[in-house]
C-alpha cells in the first residue's frame, strides 16, 4: 500500500476509484492491461490519500444531484478498506449532499455499510452490482482466490433486495473450457432470479484479454490448468475477444432467460438508468402477475 495525491476524484461521467490495484487476485482481471498504465505492482494498492476531501469539495458544488459510481475499474471494498473505511467515509459524503451512488464490488464487506447505503436510498437512490462467474464454489477459490465465493455473494444480493435495494449481477467472465457451460450458466441465472435482481449485464459468452493481463492469466492456466494454455495459443493466439465456441447458443438462452423472467439484459438502457436517480422501472417492477 502507497499513498498519492491526486488533483480530481469525479470523472465527468461522475465514476470515482478511491483505489488502484487489486488484492482480489482474479486470475482473469481486465485491470492488469498496460493500457491502464499502472507504474506500481498490481497489488500494491495505490491509495488515494485526498480523495474524501476532493470528493465533498466537488460534490458540494453540484447544482444537481447525480448519481456516483464506483466500483467500475478497483473494487471498493478490498481487504485495506476494512481498516482505511475510505469507501465508507465517500458513502458518508454522498448521503450529506444528497446524491445517489451505485456501488460495484465482489466482497461481502460491503454488508458493513448496509445501514448507510438504506438511508441513501431513502433518500435518493442506492444500486448494488456484484459479478457472478460460476455457480461452482470450489471453481471460484481458483478464479476469485482472495474475495467471497458465488453463494456468499448471492447471499449478499437477497439481503439488499429485502431492503429494498435495486440489485444488478455482471454475468462473466465465461472462460473456455472452464465455466463457459450451460449447466454453469443456468445456475447462475437461478441465483440470479433467486436473489430478484432487477438486470443482468452480459456483453458475450467469453472474456477478453490483452498485453498485461493476458500473460498473468496464462500464468495461472499453468498453475491450475496445466496444458489448457496451449489450447489458447492455439485456438485464439492474440484475440483480444475470447468468445467461448458455444457462445452464440449460450447467449440465446441467456436472453430468453431474461425475456421469459422479466429481467433486464439490454446493456445500453442498463447504463443508461444508472445514471439517474429515480428507481429503475424494471419489467419485474411492471408486471402485475
Amino acid at each position: 500500500m502507497h499513498y498519492v495525491k491526486v488533483k480530481g476524484i469525479l470523472s465527468a461521467h461522475n465514476n470515482m476509484n478511491i483505489y488502484r490495484g487489486c488484492t482480489h487476485g482474479c486470475i482473469y482481471c481486465d485491470s492488469r492491461s498496460k493500457c491502464y498504465q499502472m507504474n506500481h505492482e498490481f497489488t500494491d494498492i495505490e491509495v488515494k490519500e485526498n480523495a474524501i476531501e476532493l470528493l465533498e469539495l466537488e460534490l458540494s458544488k453540484k447544482r444537481k444531484k447525480i448519481m456516483v459510481s464506483t466500483g467500475a475499474m478497483t473494487d471498493p471494498y478490498l481487504h485495506l478498506e476494512k481498516k482505511l473505511e475510505h469507501t465508507r467515509k465517500a458513502l458518508q459524503i454522498i448521503y450529506k449532499y444528497g446524491h445517489g451512488v451505485t456501488l460495484q464490488t465482489k466482497s461481502d464487506l460491503i454488508l458493513r455499510d448496509l445501514e448507510l447505503i438504506k438511508k441513501i436510498n431513502n433518500q435518493t437512490r442506492s444500486v448494488i452490482q456484484m459479478t457472478l462467474t460460476t455457480a461452482d464454489d470450489n471453481l471460484c477459490r481458483i478464479l476469485e482466490p482472495n474475495v467471497c465465493v458465488t453463494s456468499r455473494r448471492v447471499e449478499v444480493l437477497k439481503t439488499f433486495a429485502v431492503e429494498g435495494i435495486e440489485t444488478i449481477v455482471w454475468l462473466c467472465p465465461f472462460i473456455p473450457l472452464l465455466n463457459d457451460t450451460l449447466e454453469n450458466l443456468k445456475k447462475l441465472l437461478d441465483y440470479c432470479l433467486e436473489a430478484k435482481v432487477s438486470s443482468i449485464i452480459c456483453f458475450g459468452i467469453g472474456l477478453t484479454l490483452r498485453e498485461g493481463n493476458r500473460e498473468y492469466f496464462y500464468q495461472m492456466l499453468d498453475i491450475h490448468f496445466p496444458g489448457l494454455k496451449n489450447y489458447y495459443i492455439k485456438t485464439y493466439q492474440n484475440s483480444y475477444e475470447i468468445n467461448s465456441l458455444n457462445h452464440i447458443a449460450l447467449y440465446e438462452y441467456f436472453k430468453n432467460f431474461c425475456l421469459k423472467n422479466n429481467i433486464e439484459y439490454d446493456i445500453s438502457k442498463i447504463f443508461k438508468n444508472l445514471k439517474k436517480l429515480e428507481p429503475f422501472k424494471s419489467y419485474r417492477q411492471l408486471s402485475l402477475f
